[in-house]
């Protein structure tokens, strides 16, 4: 074949370049002059680059759901800078081309914001939460460009918190910047009369942003929380890649519950109730979601880079990223203080215990449940008999995981090892580990055994799991019986901030006779606000007991009165093995610990 001329790779090099987009700043306006009607009016400005734009907002953000953000946009409107219309045409459900925009082109468009939690959007007279994936639409030429974002007309007393950087604030104009799209809608932001705290702590400076009543918390147990976790894990991982943290708090008097992380801070919501009743509701959130900060935010998976915020992004390795976050999280209260050895093994039993009777278990790998995860927001999809969760499974894998680790290499490495060394070789690299097959390199880098007996058959594949073979070598034994627990009748399953929802009512039991149908959700038990899964509210009840629900649904809101029976199930605990030997409780105290033995 002839190579091409010189002239002819000069006109190639000329055209591509011709092509592309100038890193020319995208500047935002928010609105909040209609909070009180949930709406945001955004104002985009785009430079002359080419006179066809195309703007996209995402389907998706964060958490592995498609939920079609632009469905709440009510009117996209273009001018030129001289202030005439341009042509505005919508290609799909979240895409709108600009025409005649070769001058620069001001996109004006409107949005309802009322979806309360940590994932987001919402502005009422109250406060103001944004999510800005669901708010800032993109130029698709021109996402890896600079980005600033300004917020207007803020309610009289109001003030913002936001990990992004401050431009300026002028005029009671807020201007925040930057450096792509990407990073700036990694930036959570609460507007409103929050109250705020602040430390300084191992050479960084920490943020602590409560938004609730007052009456609910203390802020100094929150400060005194953060502080005790937060460095735990910096000298768990030894390191801390920030020199400015931020935990932004929700204590809803109604639904709330779950976290979202961020490179720089993290957004938690924990119903107010809960925060009151489980001492271990903020902490357990706080040490999985600062967690984060390395295992999802800094360790990437290939699978998931680039972010592509148009369709769903499948990965096989969420058993990694959710479920290993909460095996370290765990392992974080116990240094913290907030687990003692009973009960860091009372609750891995309960962990134990939801994956064994789901009958799932025997059919979707953790990486299938990975894979699978865009249907979580189906009803149908998280019955026990359909799927497992990557958080409980991965969870469990990872005690499992470092147990092993421990047991080849005699103690001497963990999986602090095994995340230290992949936080070399891929997050201070710049680089997104190779899925599994990265976590099971890294494994066998560290202890120089093959790992194929675990990765193969207990993750990829349906295998039971060794628990006798691997938690005898901390001299724990696994015991299951069976005992009887309080049942209602009925089957309800639960999406991350949402109510529980009925999806199983067993025929001729009190719960059919009652009214209750498929399709409502429980919103309260007993007069209480339910953010967590009902079955942790009924491990609470004794059988024969009366409980008070109230159900929402096709018949409005209403109250149901059960009395509880009884269903036998198998119930988990751990014991001492027979003749528990000194090294097996030393190497038991240094896994809770999460090091390795000296």
């Amino acid at each position: 074949m002839k190579r091409p001329s010189a002239l002819v790779f000069l006109l190639l090099l000329a055209s591509l370049a011709a092509r592309a987009v100038p890193a020319v700043p995208v500047d935002y306006s928010v609105s909040l002059r209609e909070t009180g009607r949930h709406l945001l009016h955004v104002r985009m400005q785009l430079a002359g680059t080419s006179s066809e734009r195309d703007i996209q907002l995402p389907v998706w953000n964060a958490l592995y759901q498609i939920r079609d953000f632009a469905q709440y946009v009510r009117y996209v409107h273009a001018t030129d800078t001289a202030g005439r219309a341009l042509s505005v045409r919508k290609l799909d459900k979240t895409t709108w081309r600009i025409s005649g925009a070769e001058s620069g082109a001001i996109v004006d468009y409107l949005v309802y914001a009322d979806t309360p939690g940590p994932y987001g959007l919402q502005a009422n007279t109250q406060h103001a939460f944004f999510n800005l994936a669901q708010l800032l639409m993109y130029p698709v030429d021109a996402h890896e460009s600079p980005m600033t974002v300004t917020f207007t007309d803020l309610p009289s007393g109001w003030k913002i918190a936001t990990p992004l950087l401050v431009l300026n604030v002028r005029n009671g104009q807020h201007t925040f910047t930057a450096r792509t799209y990407d990073r700036l809608v990694d930036g959570p932001v609460d507007i409103g009369t929050f109250a705020e705290a602040d430390f300084d702590q191992d050479g960084a400076h920490y943020r602590v942003v409560v938004d609730a009543d007052p009456a609910d918390y203390k802020m100094d147990q929150i400060v005194a929380m953060a502080k005790k976790l937060t460095r735990s894990e910096i000298a768990w991982m030894n390191e801390r890649p920030f020199t400015e943290y931020m935990f932004l708090y929700h204590f809803p008097r109604g639904p709330g519950s779950g976290g979202m992380e961020h490179a720089y801070a993290t957004a938690i919501d924990v119903n107010a109730e809960r925060l009151n009743d489980d001492p271990l509701a903020l902490p357990g959130v706080t040490a999985h979601e600062f967690f984060h900060l390395w295992n999802v935010k800094r360790l990437r998976p290939a699978s998931l880079e680039p972010i592509d915020y148009t369709k769903e992004q499948y990965t096989r390795s969420l058993w990694f990223s959710e479920g290993f976050t909460s095996t370290v999280g765990d392992y974080m209260l116990a240094r913290a203080g907030y687990f003692d050895e009973r009960s860091y093994l009372e609750n891995l039993a309960r962990e134990i215990r939801t994956l064994q009777l789901r009958p799932a278990h025997l059919t979707q790998s953790a990486e299938d449940s990975s894979l699978d995860t865009w249907f979580d927001k189906y009803p149908q999809y998280r019955l026990p008999e359909r799927s497992i969760s990557y958080y409980n499974k991965g969870e469990i894998l990872g005690v499992l995981l470092d147990l092993a680790v421990r047991d080849a290499t005699n103690g001497r490495k963990s999986l602090r090892e095994v995340f230290q060394f992949m936080n070399d070789q891929y997050a201070h690299q710049g680089r997104p580990f190779p899925d599994t097959q990265g976590v099971r390199d890294a494994t066998e880098a560290v202890t120089h055994r093959d790992f194929a007996w675990f990765f193969e058959p207990y993750v990829a594949g349906l295998e039971e799991l060794p628990y006798d073979r691997l938690f005898a070598t901390v001299g724990l034994r696994l015991n299951r019986k069976r005992v009887t627990i309080p049942y209602t009748g009925f089957t309800t399953v639960k999406n991350f901030d949402q109510p529980p929802v009925v999806v199983l009512i067993e025929d001729g039991s009190e719960a059919a006779r009652s009214g209750l149908e498929q399709g409502d959700q429980i919103a309260a038990v007993n007069g209480k606000t339910l953010s967590e899964d009902l079955d942790e509210r009924l491990s609470e009840l004794r059988v024969g007991d009366t409980i008070r629900l109230r159900a929402v649904g096709r018949k409005g809101s209403r109250e149901i009165k059960l009395t509880l029976g009884g269903q036998s199930q198998d119930e988990f605990s751990f014991s001492d093995v027979d003749g528990v030997t000194p090294a097996q409780r030393a190497r038991r105290a240094a896994w809770l610990r999460g090091e390795a033995e000296p």
